[in-house]
């Protein structure tokens, strides 16, 4: 306790900490806001809540994390975890996978063939296990199992065909269970394969001044600045696209009424794939960001669905200077939490603020009823 007011004493008697705590979260907010954009497309269009969609963001750090490693310049790990995740993500719509996977013998094969493929390739990775070096043949049998591995899922139309195409106008239970298997099963394949440490990548960047102060001043990482510049530009993009492009009208008009636009002769079926598509690749390009300016490790991802939960609950769908603002509001909140509380409750001011969302909304709702006569 006494280390709690020790921090506050630190905010009252040093208003620049203040500044660089609110400069912080922000930097950090706009990211978050970038990922629940993605979760606001997906579940205002195809109403699927997405409880993997921390997964994605992961999956983009590593992307991005790893071509790092091999030599390639940072920021170039955002357009390939970009490209990466929306290929993961179902790019390939179902070309084997329909919506009744009994009625489809094909889709049941490669069904069989896929977790026998996984069941391999996780044994040997378990056995070998992260930071071990593979002899030559063990080298050769992971390379050969991940890309048979990753060619049968394109096949089979990913993870839209697999799953998300078979939740779509389901109940809500549906999509939060699949989404959550989903989830749980990306999150133990990155730890198979990357290991359980924290990961992030060093910016060959300076901290700018902005204000100078004594004995404390505000800076900003020039790594943090980037990120903010690329989500801001990424954002821009996809708000141009889906009010300039077709695609983009299509799915508009799908988020408004299904039915009709299939009347109308739009292929919902491919606005779906396209939406979900669309959303892992955003995600993955705030993965990207966020391993340059913050760390990532496997079994992160459920924060980062939190976050977009609370973001787009509070915001509300199609509401993007309120996913923006509240992306934002958040970052500036979960600062300040950790610096007050320490940096091991930050994750749970999240949960926190995601039940307070909830109890908000609950209570307005039931304003609003009103009994008939």
């Amino acid at each position: 306790m006494e280390q709690i007011w020790g921090n506050i004493e630190l905010l009252i008697d040093y208003p620049m900490v203040n500044l660089q705590i609110i400069l912080d979260g922000l930097m950090i907010g706009s990211v978050f806001a970038l990922a629940a954009y993605g979760l606001a497309l997906v579940w205002g269009v195809m109403n699927v809540k997405n409880l993997a969609q921390g997964e994605f963001v992961i999956g983009g750090g590593y992307v991005a994390w790893y071509l790092t490693g091999l030599g390639a310049h940072p920021l170039l790990g955002v357009p390939a975890a970009f490209v990466t995740m929306a290929l993961l993500g179902g790019a390939v719509h179902g070309t084997v996978i329909q919506r009744n996977v009994a009625a489809n013998a094909r889709a049941a094969g490669a069904l069989a063939v896929i977790a026998g493929v996984c069941f391999v390739v996780g044994l040997y990775l378990a056995q070998t296990g992260p930071g071990q070096e593979p002899d030559t043949l063990g080298l050769v049998l992971k390379i050969g199992g991940a890309t048979a591995l990753f060619a049968l899922f394109v096949a089979a139309g990913g993870t839209y065909g697999l799953i998300i195409s078979r939740v779509i106008e389901r109940d809500l239970f549906t999509s939060l269970l699949a989404t959550f298997g989903l989830a749980i099963m990306m999150a133990q394949i990155m730890n198979l394969l990357f290991g359980s440490d924290t990961q992030n990548i060093k910016l060959p960047y300076e901290t700018v001044q902005l204000l100078e102060g004594d004995p404390i001043g505000v800076g900003a990482p020039m790594g943090k600045l980037i990120g903010v510049i690329l989500a801001a530009i990424l954002a821009i993009g996809v708000v141009f696209f889906m009010r300039s492009t077709r695609m983009g009208q299509a799915i508009r008009a799908t988020a408004q009424d299904a039915r009709a636009a299939r009347v109308l002769g739009i292929n919902t079926e491919k606005v779906y794939a396209f939406t979900f598509s669309l959303n892992s690749a955003i995600c993955g390009a705030a993965g990207a960001i966020i391993v340059m300016v913050w760390v990532i490790q496997p079994f992160f991802g459920i924060t980062h669905s939190i976050r977009a939960f609370v973001i787009v609950t509070a915001a509300g769908l199609g509401n993007l200077p309120g996913v923006i603002g509240a992306g934002l509001g958040l970052g500036a909140l979960e600062q300040y939490g950790s610096h007050v509380f320490g940096i091991g409750y930050q994750q749970a001011i999240a949960v926190l603020l995601l039940l307070f969302v909830l109890a908000i909304r609950l209570a307005v709702q039931r304003r609003k009823r009103q009994v008939l006569k």
